[in-house]
């Protein structure tokens, strides 16, 4: 019967694709000792199994069906991944406690996406207001990719580093904000890897600020010195 035939073909499809997950998580994991090992027990693999239906059902219009899905599977897994987000073949979220996934987030095939790392938004934008990431592209653990940008195919984002522009294909980048160290295996000139002492931020803004103070500062009594010689 077609309608049977119909059925047979999409069940079977679906069936493919999941093997064709575990297989890949097996790939890039060499603590998976079989199939049945992460799909029974890789909470990284549940999360992205109810991303595939919660999804389904957000592309159908069926958003609360789907919002109620995805939230369950953050309650068992701790992965919150909205329903909205386009997410390709073979992610990998490893461990995957605290990661998080926007509405309008892109991933590409074949990623790998280890614990605490975030891929959000900024606050700033409206529409698209999440990352992209091309093709084998690796976030560490508690990296956070912020805002519109794009992480080019095969780069790796490291532990703890917070991106906040684009990142080219073939790339690492490091630190706080992030910076390219290196591309096409290539060290990047000037480049620091240093992670242990990188620049704290918020230090370097009150500093510019002091800075600022002191010229405005010297221009007022500029000012002030001039109107007295009047």
């Amino acid at each position: 019967m077609p309608i049977l035939d119909y059925y047979y073909r999409k069940l079977l499809g679906i069936y493919d694709s999941i093997i064709a997950e575990l297989d890949s998580i097996r790939e890039r994991d060499p603590a998976a000792k079989s199939n049945a090992e992460v799909a029974l027990l890789y909470s990284g693999f549940h999360a992205v199994l109810a991303y595939r239906v919660a999804h389904a059902l957000h592309v159908r219009g069926h958003t609360f069906a789907a919002r109620a899905i995805s939230q369950t599977a953050r309650f068992f897994t701790g992965i919150e991944i909205h329903p909205g987000a386009v997410i390709g073949r073979g992610l990998f979220i490893d461990h995957g406690s605290g990661v998080v996934i926007g509405e309008t987030t892109i991933i590409g095939d074949n990623c790998t996406i280890y614990q605490g790392a975030t891929l959000g938004g900024t606050g700033k934008d409206t529409g698209k207001r999440h990352p992209t990431l091309g093709n084998n592209v690796m976030v560490g653990a508690g990296a956070k990719i912020l805002g519109p940008i794009t992480i080019g195919d095969n780069s790796k984002i490291a532990a703890g580093a917070v991106v906040l522009m684009d990142i080219p294909p073939n790339s690492t980048a490091v630190g706080i904000p992030a910076r390219v160290v290196r591309r096409d295996n290539v060290r990047v000139a000037h480049a620091d890897l240093d992670q242990v002492h990188i620049p704290d931020p918020i230090s370097q803004e009150i500093c510019a600020i002091r800075k600022r103070i002191d010229q405005l500062e010297e221009k007022l009594m500029r000012l002030i010195d001039e109107a007295d010689k009047k």
